[in-house]
């Protein structure tokens, strides 16, 4: 019998193995009911694998996967309360739209009354505003269109969880935004869980309540987009979410100090709380401010070396002796001047010490496992 839960999904000490490989490692997970969860990470990090394990495709080595309360292991994939979206859709070519989405409903027993049957096909495709398509043949659809058949074609049968697995990747740029907004418009009507796969940090901020970032079968940070952005738990999560500038630094024996391979210190921000030793300072592009004349005490003399224009701001690489490349996101409205910094000009690079995140330097090697 299941036991009441405001979780749709647990993870419990869950590791999977394959043969003497490990790929996943002792995961441990809530998911609300109703939230859009981003599982999130390189290629080969385990993500794919939980998702699996969710959706019944695998089974845990050890711990245990539950579904609205209750344990899901040993249950086949055709008993669970969830449906998947796969990255390349699989979609019957030789089915009409209708026919695509109804599927799942014609397999399921006791039997389901044909007008039943077609009132819900036709109720999944007004859902994904595919209403006027449901004879189309599917080589007659567009990349965009198709990705919303498989998507009614998973909400028919009303699961409780939807897995996605980087459904997007194969759309272009434009496309894939837009359907971004649509799966979000459609995650909040439904009401439905949705647990999406993707390397795209990009997307995985855009869309997600709760994003899990994941490496070498662990998870590294669990939390809301901002969070994992803002407050990144370690480097490797610095490094994959978003663009990190990396500063090589010595925080000396008052725990506040931060010395610079140039002989520049400044006092560390609220961010840091590390011991004395080698760390790591890592800052965002954007939280790096590029002007024309110094200003403030954080505030290095660098050379413009790139340049990349970007409508609204620009990109600039820019070279500061003793302590490397820099990567700035700058504002064209934050800027003094009205145009743009030219590769070949010299400039100043200033940023406050508390959008600087500090780690230790030992954590650099572990952050690319």
């Amino acid at each position: 019998m299941a036991s009441a839960s405001t979780n749709d999904i647990e993870f419990r000490s869950v590791t999977k193995n394959y043969g003497a490989v490990t790929a996943v490692t002792d995961i441990n997970l809530n998911v609300p009911k109703g939230a859009l969860l981003a599982l999130l990470g390189p290629s080969g990090c385990g993500k794919t694998t939980c998702l699996r394990m969710i959706g019944g495709f695998e089974q845990p080595s050890e711990g245990a996967v539950l579904i609205d309360g209750r344990e899901m292991n040993g249950v086949p994939a055709y008993r669970r309360p969830v449906n998947m979206v796969f990255q390349h859709y699989a979609l019957f070519p030789h089915f009409n739209v209708e026919q695509n989405v109804a599927y799942g409903l014609r397999q399921m027993r006791p039997r389901i009354a044909a007008a039943e049957i077609n009132r819900r096909a036709a109720e999944a495709l007004e859902m994904v505003r595919l209403g006027g398509f449901a004879k189309r043949r599917i080589h007659e659809m567009s990349g965009g269109q198709q990705q919303r058949v498989a998507l009614a074609r998973a909400i028919v049968n009303r699961p409780s969880v939807l897995l996605l697995d980087e459904p997007l990747a194969a759309l272009d740029k434009k496309l894939r935004s837009a359907m971004q907004i649509e799966l979000q418009t459609l995650q909040r009507e439904l009401g439905i869980t949705f647990v999406l796969v993707t390397h795209d940090q990009e997307e995985a901020l855009s869309m997600a309540d709760i994003v899990c970032v994941m490496s070498a079968g662990r998870i590294r940070q669990l939390g809301s987009p901002q969070e994992v952005y803002d407050r990144p738990a370690d480097l490797f999560v610095a490094d994959f979410v978003g663009k990190t500038n990396r500063i090589d630094a010595t925080m000396e024996a008052d725990g506040k100090t931060l010395r610079l391979a140039d002989g520049s210190a400044f006092t560390a921000g609220a961010r840091s709380g590390l011991v004395p030793g080698e760390v790591i300072v890592a800052i965002r592009p954007e939280a790096i401010r590029l002007t024309r004349a110094a200003v403030g005490s954080t505030s290095f003399a660098g050379t413009v070396t790139h340049r990349i224009f970007l409508g609204s701001s620009a990109e600039y690489a820019v070279t500061v002796p003793g302590l490397g490349d820099f990567l700035v996101t700058a504002d064209r409205r934050s800027m003094n001047e009205s145009d743009l910094v030219e590769p070949g000009e010299a400039v100043f690079l200033g940023f406050d010490p508390d959008m600087a995140h500090v780690f230790p330097a030992q954590a650099s090697s572990a952050s690319s496992a």
